[in-house]
């Protein structure tokens, strides 16, 4: 039987629940990626990290892609959640921004929708939302998604939905039956 370890790092909550959803799924081990250390991870055949999207990196991924040698045996699945609706385009981005193309052919990775609560950011976050907040009002004709994150910042969003881990749990099933 193969061992699966679910390691998230979670700011406002949303990737969690992911996480949570994942393990409770597959019977994995769940694990806070800030009390781990990459050598925790070797006894784990399977290894599904999930950050938050901070200005398109993701959250303690270094968890995994600084430690590529110790981890080159595993089966490695990244996924990363934010409020910005999940697009190809955008997808590509964020792959292209946290992974070397060794790793973009080897890790599997989904971008999933997550949500936004500014209230429960510190206060380092806080600042930078207030500085993308600023940028957005002074846009002359901001867009849909646009109109939506400045909507959002006095109204938290949520668009986490358990249906949205179904390609994670496809590909575990995948490594599990090789």
């Amino acid at each position: 039987m193969k061992k699966i370890a679910v390691v998230y790092r979670s700011k406002s909550g949303f990737t969690e629940k992911y996480a949570k959803w994942i393990a409770g799924s597959t019977g994995a081990d769940l694990m806070e990626g800030s009390k781990i250390k990459p050598e925790d991870l070797v006894p784990y055949d399977i290894i599904v990290y999930g950050g938050g999207l901070y200005v398109g990196g993701i959250y303690g991924l270094k968890l995994i892609t600084d430690h590529d040698e110790l981890l080159r045996d595993k089966h490695i699945i990244v996924f990363c959640q934010g409020a910005t609706p999940v697009r190809p385009e955008i997808r590509d981005e964020v792959k292209k921004k946290n992974f070397t193309s060794e790793q973009q052919e080897r890790i599997a990775f989904y971008m999933l929708r997550g949500g936004f609560d500014y209230k429960k950011l510190g206060l380092v976050d806080k600042v930078l939302m207030n500085i993308l907040k600023f940028k957005l009002k002074r846009k002359e004709k901001p867009s849909a998604d646009e109109r939506g994150m400045l909507a959002a910042y006095s109204h938290p969003v949520d668009f986490t939905d358990e249906k949205n881990i179904q390609s994670i749990l496809n590909t575990i099933g995948d490594y599990i039956r090789e």
